[in-house]
């Protein structure tokens, strides 16, 4: 008789429990899916941003999917037949039907609190460039020679006297208030969807009326999901109705600004003095004016627009918190039954417990 040593079978790895997609932009070895699944789950690769090139076969047999940029829809979800969860890596959700996955019983999360103080801290240095002239001074003293100091800007307001209008004031609005409380700026916020008493907390005046944030602030700073009472918001008339000179900012979702035509025009007329954006109504952006002036440096445009590649949420930790958080929240919902920040309706045969809170106007 073999000793047990010898025994094929006593060598083979143990099977694991669960069997994990993984979309794009996380890519083997799964060092951090694997911690949140406990070493518990078998990973399956689907290297695409696009739902159509995932193979029927590879999906039917999956207990989770963990999802960044893919959309998916209707006909993807119908291949997820012993799927329980899906999650997303990040913090919007408006590409994937919810509808769609409450129907075939699938839980769904997303993920929103790996890269919080990035996020709040892109807004802020977006802003001090912006109200503190830094990058126009910069620009414009590229050109000096027999005059230095005496090169001020107008206007330029003190902190203490300049008003942040904070758009969502939730995980990531109430980290910047802090910050730009901290820093000395009166800082303004709408959010109807945060308990009475948030202001307190985080040390900002409530308005109750968007109208009244946007004519009062020197400068706005979006920070809500992307929702059909959000989509487009930022249009001709938000615009028209903002102090003359001020400066928006959008680290949230792109499409929050229905098309950058409007902000082109609005930079152009002074109508706004600044502009930082870290998320962009199409990514990559197109060859829209906005962005042929920025890419060509265009005199008028330098030091007032700042376009980063939508990475606000990013950092070294964040990246890897994202990517054990994700997965950690999907073994929750496996081992312990457990649904972490859930977004649609419970699966009818669970009673998770729901950790999430109404997405509404926070991020």
């Amino acid at each position: 008789m073999p000793h047990e040593q010898d025994d094929p079978a006593a060598r083979a790895p143990a099977a694991k429990r669960w069997r994990v997609g993984i979309t794009n932009r996380s890519t083997p070895p799964f060092v951090f899916e694997d911690r949140g699944f406990r070493g518990e789950a078998e990973f399956v690769y689907l290297d695409s941003s696009r739902e159509t090139d995932f193979a029927a076969e590879k999906l039917r047999d999956l207990d989770a999917l963990l999802i960044w940029s893919p959309t998916l829809g209707e006909e993807t979800i119908g291949h997820l037949e012993a799927c329980r969860i899906v999650v997303r890596y990040g913090v919007g959700y408006d590409r994937i039907d919810i509808a769609a996955l409450n129907r075939a019983g699938i839980a769904f999360s997303n993920n929103p609190d790996y890269g919080v103080t990035e996020v709040a801290e892109t807004a802020v240095s977006m802003i001090l460039a912006l109200q503190r002239r830094i990058l126009l001074h910069d620009w414009r003293a590229r050109s000096y020679r027999e005059t230095w100091q005496g090169n001020q800007i107008r206007p330029t307001k003190r902190v203490g006297e300049t008003t942040v209008g904070l758009i969502g004031v939730g995980r990531i609005g109430g980290c910047a208030c802090r910050m730009l409380s901290g820093l000395g700026f009166r800082v303004i916020g709408y959010d109807p969807y945060i308990p009475a008493g948030s202001e307190k907390v985080l040390g900002f005046e409530r308005v109750h009326d968007l109208q009244d944030l946007v004519r009062r602030a020197d400068v706005v700073s979006l920070h809500c999901p992307l929702t059909e009472e959000t989509r487009g918001m930022v249009d001709e008339r938000f615009i028209a109705a903002m102090k003359p000179h001020a400066i928006l900012v959008n680290t949230a979702r792109g499409a929050l600004i229905a098309d950058l035509d409007c902000i082109e025009r609005a930079l152009r007329s002074e109508r706004l003095f600044g502009a930082g954006l870290d998320a962009l109504t199409e990514e990559p952006p197109q060859d829209e004016p906005l962005i042929r002036a920025w890419r060509a440096g265009e005199d008028w445009l330098q030091g007032r627009v700042i376009i980063n590649p939508h990475v606000a949420f990013y950092s070294d930790e964040a990246w890897d918190e994202l990517r054990f958080k994700a997965a950690e929240t999907a073994w929750l919902y496996l081992e312990k039954n457990m649904h972490r920040n859930r977004i649609g309706e419970p699966p009818e045969d669970g009673d998770q417990e729901n950790e999430g809170r109404r997405q509404g106007c926070q991020t």
